[in-house]
C-alpha cells in the first residue's frame, strides 16, 4: 500500500485502536467479568505484578512475533494494536477508578462491548493488518482449520489459562462473547475504506 494511503488511513486505526482500549477498561472496571483474552492478561498482571496495560503489550508483541514461524502478513496496523490498546488502558484506569455502585458497573460492563465495536469497525475498516490475536486465528485456519473451530480453541485455552492464573470471569464475560461479533458486523461497514475489502473478510469475525 502506498505511503500516502497509510497515512490517510492512520488517524481511523489509531482512534479505533484508542477507542477499543476504552472499551477493554470499562469492562475491566466493572469487576463483572472480561472477554476471554482480558481474563487471561488480568491472570497474568495478578501473577506477576505488572499493569493490566502492560501486560496487554507484552502480550501482543508476544503474539506478533509467532507471526514469524507462522508466516503471517506483519502490518502496521498489528504492531500499533499489540502497543496502543495496552497503553490506552494504563491511562485510562485511574480516571474511570472502581464504582461502588452496581447500576454504574453494570452500564459500564453493557457498554464496554459497545465501545470495543466501535473501535474495532474502525481499526479493522482502516486496511492496516490485522491484530495479533486475529492474526494468530487466521495463521491456523491456513493450515486447515476452520476460522470458527480457531477462534474457539484460542479463546477457550486463554480463558482456562486466564481463570487458573486468578483472572475474572462473570456475566461479562458472557456479554461480551455474545455480543462482540455482531457489534463489530453493525459498526464496520460505516468505516470500512475503499481497498481494505479482503482484509476485512477475514478479520470481521473479531477485534484486537
Amino acid at each position: 500500500m502506498p505511503w500516502r494511503q497509510i497515512m490517510r488511513r492512520l488517524p481511523q486505526v489509531c482512534l479505533g485502536l484508542v477507542l477499543f482500549g476504552v472499551g477493554v477498561t470499562l469492562m475491566k472496571q466493572a469487576f463483572l467479568g472480561n472477554g476471554a483474552w482480558n481474563v487471561f492478561h488480568e491472570g497474568i498482571s495478578e501473577l506477576t505484578g505488572l499493569s493490566f496495560g502492560v501486560v496487554i503489550m507484552v502480550t501482543g508483541v508476544f503474539v506478533v512475533l509467532l507471526f514469524i514461524p507462522l508466516k503471517e502478513k506483519l502490518g502496521l496496523g498489528t504492531v500499533l494494536n499489540a502497543l496502543i490498546i495496552g497503553a490506552t488502558v494504563d491511562i485510562v484506569s485511574p480516571w474511570l477508578g472502581e464504582p461502588d455502585a452496581m447500576w454504574l458497573r453494570v452500564v459500564m460492563m453493557v457498554g464496554g462491548p459497545v465501545v470495543i465495536g466501535l473501535g474495532s469497525g474502525l481499526y479493522i475498516g482502516g486496511g492496516l493488518g490485522p491484530g495479533p490475536r486475529d492474526g494468530l486465528m487466521t495463521a491456523i485456519n491456513r493450515r486447515g482449520v476452520e476460522i470458527w473451530k480457531a477462534r474457539t480453541g484460542i479463546e477457550v485455552t486463554v480463558l482456562i489459562l486466564g481463570l487458573l492464573l486468578g483472572g475474572t470471569a462473570g456475566f461479562g464475560t458472557a456479554w461480551f462473547t455474545v455480543s462482540i461479533g455482531p457489534l463489530v458486523q453493525f459498526f464496520l461497514p460505516y468505516f470500512t475504506l475503499p481497498a481494505a475489502d479482503s482484509l476485512v473478510k477475514v478479520t470481521a469475525s473479531k477485534s484486537g
